[in-house]
């Protein structure tokens, strides 16, 4: 080797390990640093001249990897929204053992109707049944109020989402531009990629999206449904959303909207364009979950206020008088049940926030004047309307032949069952999240690696520093010749 050869093998060497230690400060510096790529150093013998000439600085990513912790983070997402709202659903109506669940009021609502028909002289005893009777009403009211606010919750999250999605696109599509331009220029890319990548896990989490890459350091977005999201110009999603949802609005009937991508309406089902995370279960919770649980709700209410209409039970009511328990003061109208749970409301003239009356529990609601106050046929009417068997149908609970108490025990079982298979899936998406994690983490920086290649990178300093203190004297030795 010339002397000429080792002084140029020794700068390039001096120059590369001046790099590689940059990389690897770089890297302990941003160990903690979230969404930051481990750097790695990429060397080459040089084609022209004697040494190593650096090709550039790598980002430590598996695609793989990466593709499968987004789909996992994503229906870890789209999971916690379902079992988020089906625990606030169980809530609502309680449990088993809730004193203050539906079930347990109908439980108290029937007691007090026995003491009633052992003493329907007792004023105390009337006016008990009464305040029972409408703490009923209202755990199904309250319930149902419940149900509408979760669904108004999902209709915001849904338009707030649309935004963060929209103003993601439009980043990662800045991000491409300057990437592009930085490569042009023959500078470092790796930090705007690590930002780039951060984009679209936000995208991700509330839309699950393939990346493909392009040329010149370029990358398109597709959702896992199909839809183009970014393709050389990002798309635009738009959503019209409501300050309150209703009962009887959905996006079937149009007056709820649904979601457009560049103006094209696109399917929000958990099978269309943006299947899988937050956002589809955002639309799912709004236009299927809570419609559904609706219906339940509205069942069990048209249920008791029919089985308290009867003129025969109540020879006091005219064809179209309100009974014990009203829609909202108002006789059961069979066309117009969407919502009525949330209008359930016990009888004016016997609620103690109304007329207090309640010696028309036992001599008809509709009654002149007081009767016989040992009459005790009208109490144990109701009883008998309370364990009778009718039919009644919904989404969720089917259709069934049962009493007040097996249909409120029905009730409280769906949705416990329903909010148990939603923890499972939680569960399954948290656990095959945190593993796909754990192969991610292992791609990351590791402390104790990184100090060992800064020896390593000490030890090549040092040896081509030596070559060149060789050189020098050997230089010196010749001019001195």
């Amino acid at each position: 080797m010339s002397i000429t050869s080792a002084f140029n093998s020794a700068m390039t060497g001096l120059t590369a390990a001046g790099r590689a230690s940059s990389v690897v400060s770089e890297n302990l510096a941003n160990a903690m640093t979230p969404g930051y790529a481990k750097r790695s150093l990429t060397l080459t013998s040089s084609a022209s001249t004697i040494g190593v000439k650096v090709v550039g600085i790598d980002r430590n990513i598996d695609p793989a990897i990466q593709s499968g912790r987004r789909t996992t983070e994503a229906e870890l997402g789209n999971a916690q929204v379902q079992s988020d709202f089906y625990a606030k659903l169980t809530r609502l109506v309680g449990s088993a053992s809730d004193p203050f669940s539906i079930t347990s009021r109908l439980t108290n609502f029937d007691s007090s109707l026995i003491e009633s028909i052992s003493r329907p002289d007792s004023g105390p005893r009337l006016n008990d049944l009464a305040l029972q009777a409408e703490a009923l009403a209202e755990s199904i009211s309250d319930a149902a109020e419940g149900l509408r606010n979760a669904r108004t919750a999902s209709e915001g999250a849904i338009d707030t989402q649309v935004d963060i999605v929209n103003q993601g696109l439009q980043e990662v599509h800045k991000l491409n531009a300057r990437i592009m331009i930085s490569q042009a220029g023959g500078m470092n890319t790796a930090a705007l990629q690590d930002q780039r990548a951060q984009a679209i896990d936000a995208i991700n989490e509330i839309i699950p999206v393939t990346m493909i890459q392009r040329d010149n350091g370029q990358v398109a977005l597709f959702s896992e449904g199909g839809a183009i999201l970014l393709d050389g110009l990002p798309a635009e999603l738009s959503f019209d959303s409501v300050p309150d949802t209703m009962p009887h609005m959905t996006q079937a009937n149009g007056l709820l909207s649904g979601l457009e991508i560049n103006g094209i309406p696109v399917d929000t089902g958990p099978g269309g364009a943006i299947k899988g995370g937050t956002l589809a279960a955002h639309f799912e919770v709004r236009d299927t979950i809570s419609v559904e649980a609706q219906e339940d709700l509205d069942a069990m209410a048209s249920d008791l206020i029919l089985r308290f209409q009867d003129t025969s039970l109540d020879t006091t009511l005219g064809a179209t008088d309100p009974g014990l328990f009203t829609d909202d003061g108002n006789f059961f109208d069979v066309l117009n049940t969407a919502g009525i749970s949330n209008r359930l409301t016990l009888n004016d003239k016997v609620s103690m926030d109304g007329q207090g009356e309640t010696w028309r529990l036992r001599d008809g609601l509709n009654a002149a004047g007081l009767g016989n106050a040992g009459d005790a046929s009208m109490l144990q009417g109701y009883a008998d309307a309370l364990g009778s068997l009718r039919t009644v149908s919904s989404t969720g609970l089917g259709t069934a032949t049962v009493n007040a108490a097996t249909l409120s025990a029905n009730l409280l079982s769906h949705f416990s069952q329903t909010g148990h298979a939603a923890d499972q899936a939680l569960s399954f998406a948290s656990a095959s999240y945190s593993a796909m994690s754990q192969l991610e983490l292992a791609q990351a920086v590791d402390s104790d690696e990184e100090l060992q290649n800064l020896m390593l990178i000490e030890q090549a300093y040092a040896a081509n520093a030596k070559v060149l203190t060789v050189v020098d004297e050997l230089m010196d030795t010749l001019l001195r010749i």
